[in-house]
């Protein structure tokens, strides 16, 4: 289904803090200023029980950002969104540090919440990001595996 009014996508990767703020004041810019509702979904780094210093995490530049914005153009496809933001940290994080925003911006909630899980979910699934442990005591872990959860979660978009 389209929706008549063009969703406008953003997509970075940075090693840069994300400034929520700021992200969203540019969300309800320009067309989307005639939004009802924003969604917001701030992931943060765990300190996993106390034993996580920081979690390192690599991408493959250009391709994460070809993918996130392929599940955005997605979401919008699927929804009456007016944008999206959606931006994904990469390098050593510090626990209670944000990692990923994902904000939809739409006429109605209902259409706001499910873009943002959308996205969120198949970018935590599809894009191309690594994630390594580095724990307190000094020593790096493994990368980390993919969760069963995350594919379950994405097992309900194809319904």
């Amino acid at each position: 289904m389209a929706f008549p009014t063009p969703c406008r996508i953003e997509v970075r990767v940075q090693a840069e803090p994300i400034d929520a703020v700021a992200e969203q004041a540019a969300l309800t810019s320009g067309p989307s200023a005639a939004a009802g509702a924003i969604v917001a979904f701030h992931g943060l780094c765990r300190d996993e029980g106390g034993r996580l210093s920081a979690l390192e995490l690599e991408y493959y530049p250009g391709m994460a950002e070809a993918e996130i914005t392929r599940i955005a153009g997605e979401a919008s496809k699927r929804w009456p969104l007016l944008a999206i933001t959606a931006i994904h940290r990469h390098g050593l994080i510090a626990p209670g540090d944000t990692i990923v925003v994902v904000m939809a911006a739409s006429p109605h909630r209902r259409a706001a919440f499910a873009g943002a899980e959308f996205v969120m979910d198949f970018l935590k699934s599809k894009a191309p990001f690594w994630k390594r442990e580095h724990l307190v005591d000094g020593t790096i872990g493994a990368w980390v595996d993919a969760r069963h959860e995350d594919a379950e979660a994405l097992a309900r978009w194809d319904a």
